[in-house]
């Protein structure tokens, strides 16, 4: 292990990094702050091939120790950084305690298996992975279900032309196994290993697949069958409280930056957020604004498939002139798929008065994708008419639709910046599924 002192302004802090060797020339590592009460928190650890230069990534933190071994392999000189900090440090190797030596859990923190499950009255077969904290267990479980579009099962979406460096479900799963909670993550319908097409998948549909998941893992003998929940992102949450309204619901429901409009409005949302990255002009803008509100009442309140397919494709041509007519009549069928449509008249309120079992809702102040005060407001006040007296309700400043921290607070690998998963909200996230745990 490596111990030192991280100075810090006013005093400074003793902390310990351990280290063990995995086979494969990989490492697990570990960190340790007693002053501030943090145990065991997982760290990557990575050597520079061809020097004597490390890297300890923590992105449960937002921090990195960027080092060089020195004196004969005894220290690690380098700059640990942090959010509104970036100061150097020194470590100090000392062999691990003895009765380190007995820990052989350490060398895995936990185990993972692909699983396949089926959806019986879908007649399809679902994969995923599912993965189990070091013990005997029973443990706490939930599955994980993602947001709008088709994405397997670490969260990565079907477009592999712009290939993704968040995988945001696999992140939320190795933190929640690496503190105690056995996870289900899924590939949507149609992506990876499961049958089925998201396309033609409503949102409704997908209960199907939230209670196929759940009743798998009921068949698991390492699943405690009394803390088994629902995690959800975007319309994976909305997906999940539906799940909740329905016979043998999850034990608790957390929706993450869930949606609280309806889906005509949700979308109108985003196009609009999207739209104004572009930086139009004002007076562009507003017409590209009323093309899609345009375009999307003809796709909700479409009666002929075929005619409305034409409209829409004209409505496209006349926005972008270039567009061939084949593309634009192959853009305009994909706005009628099954999907879509449905969305489009999606009220994530009904049926919410029947949800009864305690339900985090957790979104982040600068999400623009479903802003809290638009969709997580009327989520809580509908649970709440209803009678549910476990709802609780947080919002986190500078966290957005994708959980992620303000830019500033991203780890840095080979000099570029990569997104992480919101600390604050990791661990907010973490504090209200241990009190579910304890009932």
């Amino acid at each position: 292990m490596w111990q030192g002192q991280l100075s810090l302004p006013g005093g400074a802090l003793g902390l310990t990094v351990s280290v063990i060797a995995l086979t494969g020339g990989q490492y697990f590592a570990a960190l340790d702050v007693p002053m501030q009460k943090l145990s065991r928190v997982p760290a990557e650890l990575q050597l520079v091939p061809g020097t004597d230069s490390v890297r300890v990534l923590l992105p449960q933190l937002g921090s990195r120790l960027l080092a060089r071994l020195d004196s004969g392999n005894l220290l690690l000189r380098g700059t640990w950084t942090q959010p509104g900090l970036h100061t150097s440090l020194v470590l100090r190797h000392a062999p691990l305690p003895a009765a380190a030596s007995t820990v052989t859990s350490l060398s895995r923190p936990y185990r993972e298996e692909k699983v396949i499950f089926s959806n019986f009255a879908a007649r399809l077969r679902l994969a995923g992975s599912l993965t189990v904290p070091a013990g005997a267990g029973p443990f706490p479980a939930v599955v994980l279900l993602s947001d709008l579009g088709a994405q397997d099962r670490d969260g990565r979406p079907a477009d592999q032309s712009e290939p993704t460096t968040y995988p945001l479900l696999s992140l939320l799963a190795d933190y929640l196994t690496r503190h105690g909670i056995a996870v289900l993550r899924l590939d949507d319908r149609g992506m990876g290993q499961s049958e089925g097409h998201n396309a033609t998948t409503t949102t409704t549909q997908r209960v199907g697949d939230a209670q196929a998941a759940l009743n798998y893992l009921r068949t698991r003998p390492e699943v405690d069958l009394l803390h088994l929940g629902l995690i959800g992102h975007g319309e994976g949450a909305n997906v999940a409280l539906l799940a909740a309204a329905q016979p043998l619901p999850p034990a608790f429901v957390v929706s993450l930056a869930g949606y609280g409009q309806p889906g005509l409005a949700t979308l109108l949302t985003q196009q609009a957020a999207a739209l104004r990255a572009l930086k139009l002009s004002p007076s562009e803008l507003a017409i590209r604004l009323r093309r899609q509100a345009t375009l999307a009442e003809l796709v909700r309140y479409s009666t002929n498939l075929g005619q409305t397919q034409a409209m829409v494709a004209n409505l496209l041509r006349q926005d972008e002139p270039s567009l061939l007519p084949e593309v634009a009549q192959l853009r305009a069928a994909a706005h009628l798929m099954p999907w879509h449509r449905a969305f489009l008249t999606f009220d994530p309120l009904a049926g919410l008065q029947a949800v009864q079992v305690p339900v985090l809702l957790l979104s982040g102040l600068a999400d623009e994708q479903a802003p809290p005060a638009e969709h997580q407001a009327v989520l809580e006040k509908e649970l709440r008419a209803s009678g549910n007296r476990t709802v609780s309700s947080q919002r986190l400043p500078g966290v957005n639709h994708w959980l992620q921290p303000p830019p500033t607070q991203w780890i840095v690998l080979d000099g570029e910046p990569r997104p992480i998963v919101a600390p604050a909200l990791l661990e907010t996230l973490r504090l209200w599924l241990v009190a579910q745990a304890r009932n």
